[in-house]
């Protein structure tokens, strides 16, 4: 029983060492990419003519091209392999990410935008399914917070990076700040795309890097895993996992508790801070990086509580709980510094809140049928991208004011709290995982 925990500890350690440290920085290129539109507009918007609506519009409309093609591009990555496909995204969001330094008009901004996420799409759902054919479910929670780690360090990197590039580029060769801004961000992740290729392993079974003991070790405990999970619930086939009532749920679940309010903050904190104050693009920069920072804090003191408590439900629940008081707050609040407090504990709570949500399709789903219907949850969520930086534009647009948007956000969070509580009721105590791990 030694020898094998000790096979088990040194098979973990290696998977961790090798996969979550290049697995977090390709999230943290992704999300860059992804989000730093909200430090372009600031010059963006008014060189080209883009009024709050079309701004929030067209940051949204990632998430429509995300939608579209995000369960396709699952069912992709099942048939070729993590690491091929996974490498292809990258190749192309980069590159579009890169040509959207050609922007003209509201018309190209539209397509770019539409291509970027038509591009992306399936990479974090892809990543969140390969991390669970490696990590049990006694250490999946500790890597999928490890991995998410990337949404809170990107956008602290890429609030201070994008900050520098709009200040000190703009101009260069006859280009604003924010052209620059995406070529000189799309273009690293092409490369490593390609590095990629290289990097990763599709399966423990053909992980050289491991022992022979590690490699029997971990490929029989998910298997086991496996089975004890089709014990306990029905085996889904692909078209049961895309229409499963749950799977639904907890898409419309991820939709208002996290990406909604996520996307409606990070994509308008930078113009935020501009109408409350006459801070520079680099003072905006360093104080729009603050939430993000209480986010990279609080996803690691969530993710190691639960880790070392072995519980999920109660820790997510508070976590978005903190999210909810926060953003319903900041609409009594007055002033910027009190208002960013809300913003930073509304942060800090919803992307403490995104690792543990994962843990619970685990509870049901597995294989191919894993793979779908985390695509199709991340694909129903990731429309609150487009709705969130939407709806906060529109009110903006309608009130004058950016705490109504907030507000709205706020509610939005509470309603998926709820629906998380109770899908985390009904699935999880389905799973006995005791038994395995004592074996």
């Amino acid at each position: 029983m030694s020898n094998e925990l000790a096979i088990e500890k040194s098979c973990m350690r290696k998977c961790s060492s090798r996969l979550l440290p290049y697995l977090l920085f390709m999230f943290l290129l992704c999300y860059i990419d992804r989000t730093n539109l909200g430090f372009a507009g600031i010059q963006m918007s008014p060189e080209l003519g883009l009024t709050a609506s079309t701004f929030g519009f067209g940051a949204g409309l990632f998430f429509i091209g995300y939608f579209i093609f995000e369960v396709p591009s699952n069912l992709c990555l099942a048939k070729f392999g993590a690491r091929r496909w996974i490498a292809r995204i990258m190749v192309t969001w980069g590159a579009v990410a890169a040509l959207m330094c050609m922007i003209n008009g509201t018309t190209s901004f539209l397509v770019m935008r539409f291509l970027l996420g038509a591009s992306e799409a399936g990479f974090y759902p892809g990543v969140t399914y390969f991390i669970g054919e490696w990590f049990p479910n006694k250490y999946r929670a500790a890597a999928l917070s490890r991995f998410n780690l990337a949404q809170p360090v990107a956008l602290v990197v890429g609030s201070l990076v994008s900050g520098f590039l709009i200040s000190s580029l703009d101009g260069v060769m006859g280009w604003s700040g924010w052209r620059w801004l995406f070529l000189v961000e799309g273009i690293p992740t092409v490369l490593f795309g390609f590095v990629t290729l290289y990097y990763l392993t599709d399966k423990p079974a053909d992980a050289t890097w491991l022992t022979e003991e590690e490699r029997n070790w971990l490929t029989n405990r998910m298997a086991e895993e496996a089975a004890a999970i089709k014990g306990a619930n029905a085996d889904y086939s692909i078209m049961k996992a895309l229409t499963h009532p749950a799977v639904l749920v907890l898409g419309i679940a991820y939709f208002l508790a996290i990406c909604e309010g996520v996307y409606g903050i990070n994509m308008w904190i930078p113009q935020m801070l501009k109408s409350w104050s006459n801070m520079s693009s680099m003072e905006i920069g360093f104080i729009g990086a603050l939430p993000f920072v209480c986010a990279f804090i609080s996803v690691i003191i969530f993710g190691h509580s639960s880790q070392v408590r072995q519980e999920r439900k109660w820790h997510l629940t508070v976590a978005l709980g903190m999210a909810t008081v926060a953003l319903c707050a900041s609409m009594f609040v007055t002033g910027t510094i009190p208002t960013m407090i809300c913003v930073c504990v509304g942060a800090a709570g919803m992307f403490a809140a995104i690792p543990l949500f994962w843990t619970i399709p685990a509870q049901f789903l597995t294989g191919t049928a894993a793979a779908t219907g985390i695509a199709v949850i991340n694909s129903i969520g990731n429309l609150g991208g487009f709705f969130g930086p939407t709806a906060v534009g529109m009110v903006k647009d309608a009130t004058g004011d950016f705490h109504y948007g907030l507000l709205l956000l706020g509610v939005c969070v509470f309603v998926g709290l709820v629906l998380c509580h109770v899908m985390n009721n009904i699935y999880g105590k389905k799973v006995d995982y005791s038994k395995i791990e004592k074996n």
